[in-house]
């Protein structure tokens, strides 16, 4: 037999408590000197709600894994400079510590970059302040900020590695680099970073199997990622790491991810199951991405772009076709991964029971809406410039811009956003005239009507940092160059920030007709005898975020194929619940429901 399944909850829960030997044997893991196959399932930490962290790790175990993979995502640990949040959904300290109550190993991914279809591939929007900033390289600014990061995440996860009695098996230094460049100096750079922030355990990189040669760093494992041939994954290793082992798919996709305006990713389970029996039955260790994906909550999605692919933004829901669904419920594909993992147990072991949900996913009674908030009647205090400012220059990360200037001359004529990031409702005396969308390559607009002195307002939406490829270094948002109508560059411009990180602080006034499709904010309450999971049901909004008692559920878009939201039981709460929807492009509206199950594969009938 192959392996070491860590599977029977009270043997391994006790065995976790004490300090362990791990390492690379020349075919397998080696846990205590014991051959280890890791059967792990990616999940973030950030994207499941904290509450339901230790039930979706249980759920993990029940299909018979013994490890869970997780990025971190710099983003949300530093959202300031200098300012390190390691509390709430961002304790992933804890996160690690109830996978070890329940018997888990970790596998810790805490490269500065992730990808993972997450906001600038988890790089802090605060980097592009400094125009002249070059991630994902050895300029001493960003190296600076990065070290001063890694430092921080030390300190939280450093002293949970295996060797220090932790339950973390081994630690990713750099993800995928392979296909961004090819610097070995910067490799090594990563790994004298970790290593002076306290990781002095099993180091890794992972890449695609055409990218390993620029994205290994010799001396340490190359894990392969989207690679399934159980002999082309131990030709790839053998041939980056000395002829040797162990062997290890980082990242293996029984999912994947949407992207807004696109169809929803399915995969085939039988499939997926046949190849997963194949792989273990090959002895190599393995990562699912996903096994459970969750939601990508505030505005933390991503977006891919290549030279040859329009940019192109993911959705909010991250389930992923996962075996786990988004709502933590078990899929058919749960099932049949888990009758494969259940034939390549040792003997005498069994899988844990399925654990039950405690909570069925209901729809509520339809809510009124009472009342709306105008963003033109919320503007607030403006910043001016000549020329429009960037988010960065703004000192805003996300949300939305609007940006304002006076016409002098009656002068009509083509209007051009040069460089639009990304997305852009255009008004005219408070009348939209157009709605401009990067994914479309759309930019200008004929403007037409224009009187001396008319008033054109730009309102700006971050649709999310492109997170992988060439692009990831040109990320900046807003109006990120100049406007020019008739050829004439616009100046004079009043800027509002608008980065709903909250729907407090609007003026709300008793809904009523709206009149112009102007963008606003809808507030309703409802009332709870208990708590439940639901989803709230988009399809009359057309374009925005919504909240729930203050928590942002995440980003909705009629052109789907996402067109609910998932709306967990823990920030519900008995009594009185507020539900508050941006929309910055339909209007008037009445009432907000909720549905009984996600639909996420709905695109546009036209």
């Amino acid at each position: 037999m192959y392996c070491l399944l860590a599977l029977a909850g009270n043997t391994i829960a006790i065995a976790q408590s004490e300090t362990h030997t791990f390492a690379l044997g020349d075919t397998d893991f080696l846990l205590d000197g014991k051959p280890l196959q890791m059967i792990s399932g990616e999940m973030h930490y950030e994207r499941i709600p904290r509450e339901y962290w230790r039930e979706r790790i249980k759920m993990a175990k029940a299909m018979g894994l013994n490890t869970i993979g997780t990025y971190v995502f710099w983003n949300a640990h530093e959202p300031v400079q200098g300012q390190y949040e390691f509390t709430g959904n961002n304790d992933v300290a804890e996160f690690v510590r109830i996978c070890k109550e329940e018997g888990m190993w970790v596998v810790m991914r805490p490269s500065p970059y992730a990808c993972a279809e997450w906001e600038f591939g988890g790089y802090p929007w605060w980097l592009l302040k400094d125009r002249n900033m070059k991630v994902r390289s050895k300029e001493p600014a960003f190296i600076n900020a990065y070290r001063a990061y890694m430092m921080e995440v030390g300190k939280q996860l450093a002293p949970l590695q295996v060797n220090h009695g932790g339950n973390i098996l081994m630690v990713q230094i750099e993800n995928e680099y392979g296909s961004f460049s090819n610097d070995k100096e910067y490799l090594a750079q990563n790994e004298k970073i970790f290593r002076d922030a306290g990781f002095d355990g099993v180091l890794f990189t992972c890449d695609g199997p055409s990218q390993m040669p620029a994205g290994y760093l010799p001396g340490f494992l190359p894990a392969v990622n989207g690679e399934d041939n159980p002999a082309k994954v131990k030709e790839l290793i053998n041939k980056y790491h000395n002829g040797k082992g162990p062997y290890y798919i980082a990242e293996w996709y029984p999912g994947w991810f949407d992207s807004w305006g696109k169809a929803h990713n399915t995969t085939n389970a039988d499939s997926d199951a046949k190849k997963l029996d194949e792989i273990l039955s090959a002895g190599i260790s393995i990562n699912m991405y996903m096994f459970h994906g969750g939601t990508t909550r505030d505005f933390m999605n991503g977006a891919n772009m290549s030279r040859t692919e329009p940019y192109a933004p993911q959705t909010s829901s991250y389930d992923y076709d996962a075996p786990l669904n988004e709502a933590g419920d078990p899929t058919p594909k749960f099932y049949k991964l888990r009758e494969v993992i259940a034939k390549h147990l040792p003997a005498g072991q069994t899988l844990p029971e399925i654990p039950q949900k405690r909570r069925r996913t209901y729809a509520l009674e339809v809510t009124k809406v009472t009342g709306v908030a105008n963003l033109f009647n919320n503007l607030g205090l403006p910043t001016e410039s000549e020329h429009p400012l960037s988010f960065e220059d703004l000192d805003q990360g996300y949300g939305l811009v609007l940006y304002r200037t006076t016409l002098a001359n009656a002068a009509n004529g083509l209007l051009k956003i040069k460089e639009l990031r990304d997305y852009a409702t255009v008004y005219l005396n408070g009348k939209r005239v157009a709605v401009l969308d990067r994914r479309l390559g759309q930019d200008s607009l004929q403007l037409s009507g224009v009187t001396a002195n008319s008033m054109l307002d730009i309102l700006v939406e971050n649709n999310g940092r492109i997170n992988y490829g060439p692009y990831l270094i040109d990320n900046r948002k807003g109006i990120t160059e100049k406007v020019t109508l008739a050829g004439q560059e616009l100046l004079g411009w009043k800027m509002y920030k608008f980065p709903l990180t909250t729907p407090a602080g609007f003026k709300y006034l008793p809904a009523q007709n709206d009149g112009e499709q102007q963008p606003a904010l809808y507030r309703a309450t409802f009332s709870l005898r208990g708590v439940i999971d639901t989803y709230l049901d988009m399809h009359s909004f057309g374009k925005g975020v919504a909240f729930v008692n203050g928590h942002k559920l995440g980003k909705y878009w009629n052109i789907g194929p996402q067109q609910t939201l998932f709306v967990p039981a823990a920030w519900l709460k008995k009594g009185t619940n507020e539900v508050v929807v941006f929309d910055e492009l339909s209007s008037g509206h009445k009432e907000i429901s909720t549905i009984d199950h996600p639909v996420l594969n709905e695109l546009p009938k036209n």
